[in-house]
Order: structure tokens, then C-alpha cells, then sequence
């Protein structure tokens, strides 16, 4: 069974940075494109960033240049490092597969970004 658990939330300033990371099972990561998404309250999920099986990143405009997706293949965890935080970036943040996500979502990690 699939399971994606992800961890590095919290409370931020703007401008601050958080790193979150995703720990992945019951898939052969090495052959699978992953990606991060969040979901604002009241808002629907949304793609913010994915990477290929051979390392390629794409990057929604609202990130583009502040955050970077990473993948360890060795450890099945792939990372959303996250950097000049804005509040608009506010969100529960989920790892799923790029492109087809599965069913089956994890808890997410909340990231706050308040003064």
C-alpha cells in the first residue's frame, strides 16, 4: 500500500524558509515522478512543483525562483525546499505522483506564514 508522510511544517515570518520533506513506501520511487501540492483553506489543491524520474523540475509561476523540489532515491524522500515565504504561500502541503496523483493522500504538513 501506498504511503506518503510528510514533516517539516510550521510557523514562519515572511521571508523566512521552511524545508519540508516526504518519506515515500510501497511504490518503486526510482521509476516514479513526484510532486508537491498544497491546499489553502477554502481553496481547491493546486501543483506547486514537480521532478522526473531523472531529475527535470517544473514549478508553478507563484514559485518559480523561490522554491526547489529535490528527490533522494536512496531514501524514497523527495524535498520542497522553500525560501522568501510569502503569507499567500499559507497552506497544508501534500507529495503525491506528478501528473497522476494517487487516490491515496497523507496527512499533509501545515505551513503557516504570518508576522
Amino acid at each position: 500500500q501506498v504511503q506518503f508522510v510528510e514533516s517539516g511544517g510550521g510557523l514562519v515570518q515572511p521571508g523566512g524558509s521552511l524545508r519540508l520533506s516526504c518519506a515515500v513506501s510501497g511504490i518503486f520511487f526510482r521509476i516514479v515522478s513526484m510532486a508537491w501540492y498544497r491546499q489553502a483553506p477554502g481553496k481547491q489543491r493546486e501543483l506547486v512543483a514537480g521532478i522526473s524520474l531523472t531529475g527535470n523540475t517544473n514549478y508553478a509561476d507563484s514559485v518559480q525562483g523561490r522554491f526547489t523540489i529535490s528527490r533522494d532515491n536512496a531514501e524514497n524522500t523527495v524535498y520542497l525546499q522553500m525560501n522568501s515565504l510569502k503569507p499567500a504561500d499559507t497552506a497544508v502541503y501534500y507529495c503525491n505522483r506528478w501528473a497522476s496523483p494517487l487516490d491515496s493522500w497523507g496527512q499533509g504538513t501545515q505551513v503557516t506564514v504570518s508576522s
